[in-house]
């Protein structure tokens, strides 16, 4: 048998840049694994992750998804609880997935968010398997940079912080715009790559990718944050 990993993806750029790196480092990387919260989640990214399934198709690799009815409802418990909580249906896939799989290990995009990355250290510890976050505790400003030379294109589609105003809704995150990012770290401590949920992005083409993928979509401004709904998406 195959040793065979599953990366764990929403489709932004943290996910896609740790499964482009595995694919890099020659793992077999057989299966894209995308968790579908309702509303707002202490675990995963939550815009727009079903275009999940387009970039699986421009990739070619098999996607599982976690759907919102696996959730149970952890609201009135505090933060640490409903992140374990949260956990629970992705845990449930991955054990599924040992059973049709040589499963050895999981990709993972966190950055510095240690209440993340110990709950799935931990679970990968339940489960027997290795953990791959090339992304851990790297230099955020050199992330990204990497990112861009990689061929990466990558798009705002929701901000919430400030200094980030309407017109950072479908903006391309490139050198300009990392320049502005880091003025806005220096003023208002916005991260540069978005960890603490200033931004949320999506990966519309990449060096691992056949296909590009082209977005038609509205903006939502509420004034002080807003996201971009996706109209229309398809393969290039």
């Amino acid at each position: 048998m195959t040793d065979d990993w599953v990366s764990l993806f929403s489709g932004g750029k943290d996910s896609s840049w740790a499964l482009y790196r595995a694919l890099e480092e020659g793992l077999n990387v057989s299966r894209l694994l995308t968790v579908h919260p309702e509303g707002d989640s202490y675990m995963y990214h939550v815009p727009e992750t079903r275009l999940a399934r387009l970039v699986a198709e421009s990739v070619g690799i098999e996607l599982v998804e976690v759907e919102p009815e696996d959730f149970e409802a952890h609201a009135a418990e505090d933060s640490g609880a409903q992140g374990d909580a949260e956990l629970e249906p992705l845990e449930a896939a991955l054990e599924a997935l040992q059973g049709e799989l040589d499963l050895v290990g999981v990709t993972a995009g966190a950055v510095e968010s240690e209440f993340q990355t110990h709950r799935i250290q931990d679970m990968c510890d339940r489960l027997g398997i290795d953990l791959f976050a090339p992304l851990w505790q790297e230099d955020p400003r050199e992330l990204a940079d990497a990112m861009l030379d990689a061929g990466f294109e990558i798009k705002i589609i929701q901000v919430a912080a400030g200094g980030l105003d309407e017109s950072w809704l479908g903006r391309t995150l490139d050198e300009d715009a990392l320049e502005e990012l880091e003025e806005l770290n220096d003023k208002y401590g916005v991260h540069i790559l978005g960890e603490g949920g200033e931004f949320e992005t999506f990966v519309v083409d990449g060096p691992h990718m056949e296909r590009r993928i082209e977005l038609e979509y509205d903006t939502e401004w509420d004034g002080t944050r807003g996201r971009i709904r996706i109209t229309d998406a398809r393969l290039a």
